[in-house]
């Protein structure tokens, strides 16, 4: 009989306490597996194209303060990832409600297994339409700089990414949107007052 495929998580927590018991917490598990642990957020985003997960649990306390609100923008990568919060201190319910669930401190193995499920599956689930989702600081940055005409390698050279970033960034434009071509996001660019009518002419 064919063993099925574990989910993967990947933890992005400073605390070894809290990742020892994290893996101690789903080791055995038949569906679910921790498939690496980052104390920085750098680290984490360098390794999630290798690692494939399929739920990023994430400390907000580990984000940057001034990115807490936009921690999807840290993660181009992350789009049908579900990303949970793993609440260990007080968190504001401002912070909370951008991620896909919650997991806190004192959960046991099945309820934070559960938590986990319903939001891998809640991230699976199609959305209804297109604009559900509002653009991150950066997707609008990268969105304003192709309506001016911007290559990739000249945005990512303006904001100091790699190329792939802002592919990946482009990428997730298109998904919130539903506009494909430069000259409908050029138009979008302007109805949302991301650009100037004279940086286009």
């Amino acid at each position: 009989m064919e063993q099925k495929k574990k989910r993967r998580i990947v933890l992005l927590e400073p605390s070894p306490l809290i990742v020892a018991g994290m893996k101690a917490l789903l080791a055995g598990h038949p569906a679910w597996e921790v498939a690496g642990s980052f104390a920085e957020t750098v680290h984490c985003q360098e390794r999630m194209l290798v690692l494939h997960p399929d739920v990023l649990v994430v400390d907000p306390v580990a984000v940057d303060y001034s990115r807490r609100f936009h921690v999807r923008s840290l993660f181009p990568d992350a789009g049908s990832i579900a990303v949970v919060a793993l609440v260990a201190s007080y968190v504001s319910a401002d912070v909370l409600k951008q991620y896909d669930g919650v997991v806190e401190i004192n959960d046991d193995a099945p309820s934070i297994v559960k938590k986990l499920e319903q939001a891998a599956e809640a991230r699976k689930m199609p959305s209804d339409a297109s604009g559900n989702y509002e653009l991150s600081e950066r997707e609008n940055e990268i969105l304003a700089a192709v309506a001016k005409g911007l290559t990739n390698k000249e945005i990512a050279d303006a904001l100091n990414i790699s190329v792939h970033t802002v592919i990946s960034h482009r990428k997730n434009i298109t998904r919130k949107t539903g506009i494909k071509t430069v000259s409908g996001l050029t138009v979008y660019a302007l109805l949302n007052n991301l650009i100037d009518q004279s940086e286009v002419e």
